[in-house]
């Protein structure tokens, strides 16, 4: 009797034992997360500028990202960014390649190359159309000599294009409207050549480049009897020296 409940106190044991070691599982190991994936490249290419002549240049500039090995189809092998100069002979498109190890980029740009326009040369002007264009006479009033307030800046003009073209020379011509004797209007024209003469010497011209001659009413600009036609008459010319 005693032996059995000696078994049976053992057997409860042991069943409590195995029931308790059912309970505990094992822990499971924990996975780690996948490594991200590199970046992609990215890839920028432009010319400037996009259209020129045959013989001329134009700029690549590019930009790169996540790129190690960054190739442009005609130049060659370049660093991540930059810019280099390229004359192409004809039209092409330029391709950058970059690779990395997130993959490849591509960019592109068109350079258009047209034909050669040639170009007339510019004709030169000589010094005497410079000075038919720039220099202006200067007018009078009836029966004077002095340069009147108005001109003054025609005057003025005269003197600032000699003195940047300190080659050439000028001669000052006194010129009378018809009214008066020959005698009379030879010294009024020869008064007012003499007046302009002054006026571009204060103004830095050098005596050695200017010479007067009066033509009193021998040379008219115009024959008519008319207000508008003696004040065009009563005039310093400005003529060229040769």
């Amino acid at each position: 009797m005693q032996l059995t409940r000696t078994s049976f106190t053992i057997a409860v044991i042991l069943a409590g034992v195995f029931t308790f070691s059912g309970c505990h599982k094992k822990t499971a190991q924990a996975t780690p997360p996948p490594a991200p994936a590199p970046p992609a490249p990215t890839a920028t290419l432009a010319a400037n500028p996009a259209v020129i002549e045959q013989g001329l240049a134009t700029t690549l500039t590019w930009q790169t990202n996540n790129a190690t090995d960054i190739n442009i189809d005609g130049v060659g092998v370049v660093t991540a960014s930059g810019s280099r100069t390229v004359t192409p002979d004809s039209s092409i498109t330029y391709t950058l390649t970059a690779k990395g190890p997130g993959g490849t980029k591509d960019a592109s740009t068109r350079v258009t190359v047209n034909a050669r326009v040639a170009h007339a040369p510019t004709p030169s002007i000589s010094d005497e159309d410079l000075f038919a264009r720039n220099v202006k006479d200067v007018l009078f009033d009836y029966d004077k000599s002095e340069i009147r307030q108005d001109q003054a800046p025609s005057a003025q003009g005269d003197a600032a294009f000699l003195a940047q073209h300190p080659a050439i020379k000028v001669v000052v011509e006194g010129h009378c409207d018809d009214r008066g004797s020959e005698e009379y209007n030879l010294a009024l024209g020869t008064s007012r050549a003499e007046s302009l003469k002054r006026a571009l010497l204060q103004h830095g011209v050098s005596a050695d480049r200017i010479k007067t001659v009066s033509y009193g009413k021998e040379r008219p600009f115009c024959s008519e009897d008319n207000d508008a036609c003696w004040q065009r008459n009563r005039a310093d010319h400005l003529a060229f020296a040769r």
